[in-house]
């Protein structure tokens, strides 16, 4: 039973690390954001551009985690 739990233990490793690793990173290709309403477009550039403090941002990234998402990918690709 141990050396299941221990082959089971480092296939689990082997296989979640570098996701968890390229997730960290910002570069999980499996979850590529989804495309913004206008108005989420719109408030994605005015932060972009330093018009948002972070504070502000925080809140809205609580409410729409796919707004964190494309500031990742945008910062990625600079």
């Amino acid at each position: 039973m141990s050396i299941h739990f221990t082959v089971s233990g480092l296939t689990r490793n082997l296989f979640h690390s570098p996701r968890n690793l390229f997730h960290s990173l910002g570069l999980d290709h499996e979850r590529a954001p989804r495309p913004l309403r206008p108005e989420q477009s719109l408030l994605l550039e005015c932060y972009l551009a330093g018009q948002i403090p972070e504070s502000a941002w925080s809140d809205y990234v609580f409410e729409t985690p796919e707004l964190a998402r494309h500031v990742n990918a945008r910062r990625a690709q600079h």
